[in-house]
């Protein structure tokens, strides 16, 4: 596993996340009822101080009511406004030292608000999903709230039995008493709190594909009556899942689940191991294919491999959108060159004003930044060729498994596989603002032929 980036407050987001330490460990019990909204839980957080000695610290927590805060097994003294509960220990932690600390919260969640919206918990009209990207974990839980300070997970949610509860990890147990059914997903890999997926509704749960010994299980778990849809839409994932693992190496988590709600989301979600679809995104006609493969994809780009701070979001979403061009080049659809030219006449047309390795907190989720983060890894790919391009990519996604990684680490660790120096395309694809030529083509992927008509989900 990489080693996590030390890395001091996000420039975006300085009021989220505490560098001063980091977590190792979340485990959350929860109970929630979904007609009053309500929600109980109890957070019992392991972390490690950094090299200084921790006089007071903080957690990103919205506005619930605070029960009680243990700093282990000791009350401390703490305040919480403003979306922080800044806890001051009784003596200094010293640096280096493991520290446990426990906050009981209670109240009726909602997304916390940013430039984008409401971010995080959701409630729907028959059970709630979050969506926490990139700010909107503390809506439901206390954490230290930055992309770079990745953690394991226990989640124990209860619910009413009607309910089912999916979140990213393998499932425990579920234990049912009396009219409520308790959920246990444990997820190992380390998360950072924005990729923690949750999402309680009324679903049937199918498998898709059949993963075979030493494969990746897929379920999905969709509104019943969306089913027949589904299983057309989707089910040409367990093919992109092997052209992913052939091209950016092995699946970095134990399983893939798939959410399809009730209602309509503006764009999907990408959770580790879990992504989430409205019904909007289920039309019987493969017509979200190409999000299908995005938010795949980023198990392995922004996941797994994460960035250090939200400056270098075009490693999730350049490369992300660049599998959407190699899912549709390998199944017989556009090839990357031709949808690269499209978008690199799309942006021809637009301002100029966007800096991808930088692009600011207003442009971070710009269309152009995807866009110009997809025709950049393009740009790469055509010059270093695709045996060493495709190389660099698994190394990449193996070297920096479960770390965080900014657009340095990136532009060394590529510059180590090409043959030729690639300063000039890097300075003028990440840095400069202007649009640089669209780049030569290279050679298509040899196209594989698609599932055989029916294949897909099974109960």
């Amino acid at each position: 596993m990489a080693a996590q980036q030390s890395v001091g407050a996000d420039p975006y987001f300085p009021d989220n996340g505490d560098p001063r330490y980091r977590v190792h460990r979340y485990e959350l019990a929860l109970d929630y009822r979904p007609g009053p909204n309500r929600l109980s839980g109890t957070a019992r957080i392991n972390a490690i101080a950094g090299r200084s000695p921790l006089t007071e610290f903080q957690l990103n927590l919205a506005d619930f009511k605070i029960g009680r805060v243990r700093l282990d097994g000791r009350q401390p003294h703490y305040t919480h406004r403003g979306g922080r509960l800044r806890v001051k220990p009784a003596k200094p932690i010293r640096p280096g030292a493991a520290f446990t600390v426990e906050v009981h919260w209670s109240g009726n969640p909602k997304p916390v608000g940013s430039p984008w919206g409401g971010l995080g918990w959701e409630e729907l009209e028959d059970g709630a999903l979050v969506a926490s990207q990139p700010v909107g974990a503390p809506s439901w839980y206390p954490c230290n709230d930055r992309p770079a300070d990745k953690a394991s997970y226990q989640i124990s949610i209860t619910t009413p039995s009607a309910y089912a509860v999916v979140a990213g990890g393998r499932l425990l147990t579920r234990t049912t008493k009396a009219s409520t059914t308790t959920w246990v997903y444990e997820q190992s890999a380390p998360t950072s709190s924005y990729l923690v997926g949750l999402s309680i509704g009324k679903y049937q749960t199918v498998l898709l594909g059949d993963p075979g010994p030493g494969g990746v299980p897929q379920h999905g778990h969709i509104p019943a009556h969306l089913l027949p849809q589904f299983s057309r839409d989707f089910a040409r994932q367990p093919q992109m899942m092997e052209l992913f693992q052939e091209l950016f190496g092995p699946y970095p988590f134990d399983e893939y689940a798939v959410v399809v709600t009730e209602e309509e989301l503006d764009v999907p979600v990408e959770a580790q191991g879990l992504s989430l679809f409205g019904a909007n995104h289920v039309d019987g006609a493969r017509g979200s294919e190409r999000l299908v493969a995005h938010e795949l994809a980023h198990q392995w780009f922004g996941n797994s491999v994460s960035i250090a701070d939200w400056r270098h979001i075009w490693l999730n979403e350049g490369f992300a959108k660049y599998a959407e061009w190699l899912w549709s080049e390998r199944s017989g659809g556009r090839t990357a060159q031709q949808l690269a030219a499209a978008a690199h006449r799309l942006l021809a047309s637009q301002a100029q004003d966007l800096k991808l390795a930088d692009p600011g907190r207003k442009l971070m989720f710009d269309d152009r930044l995807y866009q110009r983060g997809g025709l950049t890894v393009h740009a790469l790919r055509c010059a270093m060729g695709d045996d060493p391009f495709f190389r660099m990519l698994r190394g990449w996604t193996a070297l920096h498994r479960g770390g965080a990684v900014s657009t340095t680490t990136f532009t060394a660790h590529a510059t180590r596989f090409a043959s030729e120096p690639l300063e000039e395309l890097f300075d003028a694809w990440l840095y400069g603002t202007s649009l640089p030529p669209l780049p030569s083509p290279v050679t298509a992927l040899p196209v594989k032929p698609p599932y055989p008509p029916g294949a897909g989900a099974s109960a």
